[in-house]
């Protein structure tokens, strides 16, 4: 086995667990320093393009917002708009937008364009004001800074498409062991190898208790004990240690940090130990010089919530319109069919323990609970499953409701409320929380939806295990992508019809 200088690993002919993609032709830093070129050369192309196409909507189309009496100069703008175009990448390169630990790790590198873009306009806000003859049009500028800020995220968007293709082919890649075997060490080793584009070539695990070559996951064992490390990591080439803190005494881990914290061989990163509890993000925060680690309340904080909130509303005020006649006849029909009201209010959670009723279409019989009592068996299943597969209360128009979710277009009301989201997790009851034992806390993180991993998966033939299992998977791994995705494989789910009572 041998181990590049630039931290990627040939492929191993005996020890599966250190099997690695190709050995690309370049060393880690050569392909870095080539990406941060390109993404050099994106920025300053986006961000001339942005600041033409906002000097031809300012001056060229005529919309009748603006002085249309101003004529601008044939030299003074083109000018401009290269000084304009150093200073904005001037401004990226303070912000730290060409560092490679700020660069494809999630929608964080977004908001630090923004943040860019914005520091940008400051820069220029204070040369007018330090220099009162510099004057361009305000319009010109307002809409140049939203322009630059889109093309210069959809720039940097489609180059990660790029880099995370090209992980697939091993480059991007740096290998990494985890330390610790335990629940929480298995939980880093599984999120890592469903990441597949984490830039994160998992080649091992180090444990002191589990035996050697003991499988962790799907081809991942474990290497050695802690004594071995320094072999290991020699052996295997690894670049990142992650530990599962909570399989660790705390004398280890302080051990290991003597060792690693500041070596320039490997980067060492801890685990929050809390992995059983916590989905929403940790974020440092200092009081009076101590370091402390604070839990975000919500899942979706700061830029997260801004593509959710478009969503959920961009999509449902049309849907609402354009479904109206639709509601007006299922409302119909429901009232023809059987006694009682048109909509059936559930009580359910909501978002950090709140609680509300979501709407549905009345699909069951006014009197259900006389109808069940009849039907004991019955009722010992509803206790455990919160479902029933055959379901004597549900009426006609109510079984073709369920077979096409229709019943569930109401629900679009709550998401106008705010209650509900079109994408989340399943909604559930006040008493089906005993269900979710400790993984409750973090199902209340997240606005409940209309539809999400739970329904494209199989809807109530899936188990209520597999369900508390699908909720925390979509929590911790949520992603606006996630949810446009679960939003298109929805509609071939519910035509289909399959696991819906």
């Amino acid at each position: 086995m041998k181990s590049s200088k630039q931290g990627t690993v040939s492929l191993s002919k005996t020890d599966p667990a250190l099997a690695h993609p190709a050995t690309p032709p370049l060393s880690t830093r050569m392909q870095w320093r080539l990406y941060i070129l390109t993404l050099v050369v994106s920025d300053m192309v986006m961000t001339g393009l942005a600041f033409w196409l906002a000097f031809y909507i300012r001056f060229r189309l005529n919309f009748p917002v603006f002085n249309l009496t101003i004529e601008p100069s044939p030299t003074f703008y083109p000018r401009v708009i290269l000084a304009f175009t150093a200073t904005w990448l001037f401004v990226f390169f303070l912000a730290g937008l060409y560092h490679s630990e700020n660069l494809l790790g999630g929608t964080q590198e977004y908001a630090m364009v923004f943040r860019g873009t914005a520091g940008g306009m400051l820069v220029v806000m204070i040369a007018g004001f330090l220099e009162p003859t510099f004057i361009i049009a305000r319009g010109w500028l307002l809409i140049a800074w939203t322009l630059v800020f889109l093309f210069v995220a959809s720039g940097r968007f489609w180059l990660r498409r790029v880099v995370y293709a090209q992980r697939r082919r091993g480059y991007f890649i740096t290998p990494a062991i985890v330390i610790g075997a335990n629940a929480e060490g298995k939980y880093l080793v599984e999120q890592l190898w469903n990441w597949r584009t984490s830039g994160l070539h998992l080649v091992g695990v180090v444990d002191d208790e589990a035996p050697l070559r003991t499988q962790i996951h799907e081809g991942i064992h474990v290497l050695g004990r802690l004594d071995q490390l320094d072999e290991i990591l020699a052996r295997t080439g690894a670049k990142e240690i992650l530990i599962a803190t909570s399989a660790l005494s705390r004398e280890k881990m302080l051990d290991i940090f003597e060792r690693y914290g500041f070596s320039e061989r490997v980067n060492l990163h801890l685990s929050s130990g809390l992995f059983e509890v916590i989905t929403t993000g940790l974020q440092i925060k200092e009081l009076a010089y101590i370091p402390l680690v604070h839990i975000n309340r919500l899942r979706l904080t700061g830029i997260d919530r801004a593509p959710k909130l478009a969503m959920d509303y961009g999509l449902t005020i049309p849907a609402l319109i354009l479904l109206s006649p639709l509601l007006l006849l299922i409302a119909i029909v429901v009232k023809l069919d059987s006694p009682g009201g048109i909509f059936f209010r559930r009580r359910v959670m909501g978002v950090n323990g709140s609680q509300f009723d979501a709407l549905k279409f009345r699909s069951m019989y006014a009197n259900g609970d006389e109808i069940l009592a009849g039907h004991p068996h019955l009722q010992k299943e509803l206790q455990e499953n919160h479902k029933l597969v055959s379901d004597p209360r549900v009426t006609r128009v109510g079984h073709f409701l369920r077979r096409f979710s229709l019943d569930e277009l109401p629900q679009l009301i709550n998401v106008l409320r705010h209650e509900m989201s079109l994408v989340g997790p399943r909604m559930i009851s006040p008493p089906e929380m005993a269900k979710y034992d400790r993984w409750g806390m973090n199902l209340l993180t997240v606005r409940p939806g209309i539809t999400g991993l739970w329904q494209v998966s199989g809807r109530s033939d899936v188990n209520y295990d597999e369900r508390v299992r699908l909720d925390m998977h979509y929590i911790r791994n949520w992603t606006i992508w996630l949810d446009l995705q679960l939003l298109f494989r929805t509609i071939p789910a519910v035509l289909r019809g399959v696991g819906a009572y």
